[in-house]
This record gives C-alpha cells, sequence and structure tokens, in this order.
C-alpha cells in the first residue's frame, strides 16, 4: 500500500520532517523523500513530498492518523468521513479529536477553515456543509454531523512571524538548572512586545503568589495595566482578601510576625466578609475592600474568572462551581491573548494549556519540576518552563517592565 503526502512549514527548525520519518518507521512502514525544497530564510516555508510505503492498509492508515497530526496532507485528499451524533454529548466512535494547531476539514470539495484552535474538541459540520465548529463533546447534540477519523482533516503549524527569534528561548524546555536572568529578560521582552501588538497578556495564578509575599507586586503589575485576565481558584482570590483585610495569609502574618491564635480562621472571616457584601465587587465599591490584587481587577477592569474545586471552603461569590461553565467562562476570556503566564498553580496551568492554541506563548513558573515539565508535554511548541518560586519570578518580571 502506498501514498504519498506532502509537508510544509518550518520542517527543519520544528523537528516536524524527522518526527514524520520517525513515525513512520517505528510504525513499520518505509518512506522515501520525493522531493524537498528548503526555505531560504528563517520565515521562509519548506515543503517535502513523501512517499510512504505500507505492508498493509492497517498500517497505512496508523502512519497517516499519526503523521496527519504533524501538518501531513495526502495529496488527493479526500473529503471528510461524517457520522452523526447518537445522543446528546455522546460522539460517534473513533471521531476526529482536535489538536491545538490551525485546522482545516475538507467538505465537498472545499476546505473549510476551524475557527477554534483548542485540543481534545470534535469536529462539527453545519447542516449546510459550509461551516465547520470545535465543540467539546458536552455541546454535541444528537445528529449533529461528526468528523471520524483522520481522511480530510489537515493541520499546519502557525507561520513564523517578524521577529520570532526573540522567543526561541521558547524552545529551551524546562529550565531546571539554567541561568534564570536572561530567560526572565526575555519574559520581560515578551510581555512588553504583546503589549506592543496590541495583545492581551493572561496571568494564571495560584495562591503561593499570595503566601510568599508576591500579591502586592501582582496588584501593582494589574494596576499598571500589564495584566489584563486573570485565572484563578477560590484560593488565590481568598488569601488575597484575607492579607488586604487582616493582614495575613494562611493566618501567617504577611509582615513576618508570629500568628495569633485565631490565624487560622482569618481566610474564613474574610470569605464570610465579602460573601455578606454580596461579591467581590460590592466589597470593593462599599469600601470594605480596599487593597491587593481582586481590588486591582475590580478597579483597573481586568476580567477574572475564579473556578471552584472540591477543596474550596467558601467558596467566595464570583467563584464558578460548575466545572463545564468554568471552562466555558475561560474559554470566552481567550480572544486576543498572546501570552500566558502560569504561576505557581498546577492544574489551574494545566487547564489553561488545554484552552488555548499553539500560537499563543506560554510560560510557567513552579518550584516543582514536574509541574514545569506537564505543561512542556502538553504539546506546545511555543512553552517554557521555568524552575523557582512565584515570589522571585514576580519581583523580577515587575523590576524588569519597571525599567
Amino acid at each position: 500500500m502506498e501514498q504519498q503526502v506532502v509537508l510544509r512549514g518550518h520542517l527543519i527548525d520544528d523537528q516536524i520532517l524527522s518526527r514524520v520519518l520517525d513515525g513512520i518507521g517505528r510504525l513499520g512502514a518505509e518512506y522515501e523523500i520525493v522531493k524537498f525544497t528548503v526555505g531560504r530564510t528563517r520565515q521562509d516555508s519548506s515543503e517535502a513530498l513523501l512517499q510512504v510505503t505500507a505492508p498493509n492498509i492497517k498500517v497505512l492508515s496508523e502512519v497517516m492518523e499519526q503523521i496527519s497530526a504533524l501538518g501531513a496532507e495526502p495529496v488527493k485528499a479526500l473529503s471528510a468521513c461524517l457520522e452523526p451524533a447518537p445522543a446528546d454529548g455522546v460522539l460517534p466512535k473513533r471521531f476526529y479529536a482536535t489538536t491545538n494547531l490551525p485546522t482545516e476539514v475538507l467538505i465537498a470539495e472545499q476546505w473549510l477553515a476551524v475557527p477554534e484552535e483548542e485540543m481534545d474538541l470534535a469536529l462539527v459540520v453545519a447542516p449546510d456543509f459550509n461551516r465547520v465548529r470545535a465543540l467539546p463533546m458536552t455541546a454535541v447534540k444528537a445528529g449533529d454531523q461528526i468528523v471520524v477519523g483522520e481522511q480530510g482533516v489537515r493541520v499546519s503549524y502557525p507561520a513564523r512571524e517578524s521577529g520570532e527569534h526573540r522567543f526561541r528561548f521558547m524552545s529551551s524546555g524546562v529550565s531546571a538548572e539554567k541561568p534564570k536572568g536572561p530567560l526572565l529578560q526575555q519574559v520581560v521582552a515578551a510581555v512588553r512586545q504583546m503589549k506592543n501588538a496590541g495583545k492581551k497578556v493572561l496571568l494564571v495564578g495560584g495562591p503561593a503568589i499570595v503566601h510568599t509575599g508576591a500579591g502586592p507586586i501582582l496588584a501593582e503589575l494589574i494596576r499598571q495595566g500589564w495584566i489584563d485576565i486573570l485565572f484563578a481558584g477560590n484560593a488565590l482570590a481568598a488569601h488575597d482578601i484575607e492579607q488586604a483585610l487582616f493582614g495575613t495569609s494562611l493566618g501567617v502574618p504577611v509582615c513576618g510576625d508570629r500568628a495569633g491564635r485565631s490565624g487560622h480562621a482569618h481566610h474564613l472571616w474574610a470569605i464570610n466578609a465579602i460573601r455578606a457584601a454580596g461579591s467581590i465587587d460590592a466589597a470593593v465599591v462599599s469600601g470594605l475592600l480596599r487593597s491587593g490584587i481582586m481590588q486591582a481587577c475590580v478597579t483597573h477592569q481586568v476580567p477574572f474568572v475564579l473556578a471552584g474545586s472540591i477543596r474550596d471552603d467558601g467558596p467566595l461569590p464570583e467563584v464558578i462551581t460548575d466545572v463545564l461553565a468554568a471552562q466555558e467562562a475561560m474559554r470566552k476570556q481567550l480572544a486576543g491573548v498572546g501570552l500566558a503566564l502560569m504561576i505557581g498553580t498546577t492544574l489551574h496551568s494545566i487547564a489553561t494549556g488545554n484552552l488555548l492554541p499553539a500560537r499563543v506563548f506560554t510560560v510557567c513558573v513552579d518550584i516543582n519540576p514536574g509541574v514545569v515539565t506537564k505543561l512542556r508535554d502538553r504539546g506546545s511548541r511555543q512553552s517554557l518552563g521555568i524552575v523557582m518560586d512565584a515570589a522571585s519570578f514576580l519581583e523580577q518580571l515587575s523590576r524588569g517592565l519597571g525599567q
């Protein structure tokens, strides 16, 4: 069994060609490079024509399924296969699961671009066959036409933008023992460039930001306009408000004094005070909440999404306890985001990473190397993991942006 496929993009720099060839050989097929045209500059795309030979149709199908995720397209493309969803929230077997890369679907001899770039969704074709959307399985309705298999689907890596060489530190992966200074300088440059380009900076934060004493630094970054959107859980907001109202975090005075007898209840008292006020917004308007991260978000109209978990105390009124509703609220805030800073939160970072298209640069900062490795492994070529504590990172980021 034979099939000719074509690859286009930055095949050498992004190691796409080598990954495709490795995948073909690993699955028991053979390849011949029929034609290979290398781009003359870093911004130019390369193109390769490959002849794939497999011992049987099963192996060829497995090869095509794997290499299509890397952008390989059959020279003679066939229209996508469609099957109806058997029930609400249920997809056909072997439905196509999206990546975070730009995707197109061949329907009635026309390539239709998928407007959403998010991994692990289903492709739903409109009844008039002139549109295709990527939807989570929970949003699929019985009878929706779903793309099944890899046939008629093609993905591509984002085009290399002018000046992207500034972000080549992203390809260095997890920097557990590398000098942090040069990397942090480039993160500062990335934030500046995104803002200058009119793109948004998203910060995904965990309570470690408050516990390590970096809450006021983040609040000031928000006030100065460097942060456009905040994703967090109940804990970051609760302990930030605890610090604003009682000067403690987890009952420990931020100023370094000894904890009082009732310190363990301070975060509960803080949550209760906000619930009594009706909302975080109402607490700011009334003058109850006069400082902190959440106060900065409200006063400077920075949207935030607080997603709840089963561990939450309270929770605060704005916390979304329905995980699907929280996911959708986060999804709605991602338009225009060019850079995501993920600091001190494992689950929120991974959840946000799964929602982001590959063209969004991500920087994950955590004291635990395992966390930043997971983010790197999610599949984005434009990601960096820095192993350091939240306070040190935010201090140096603030210092660099203030210069």
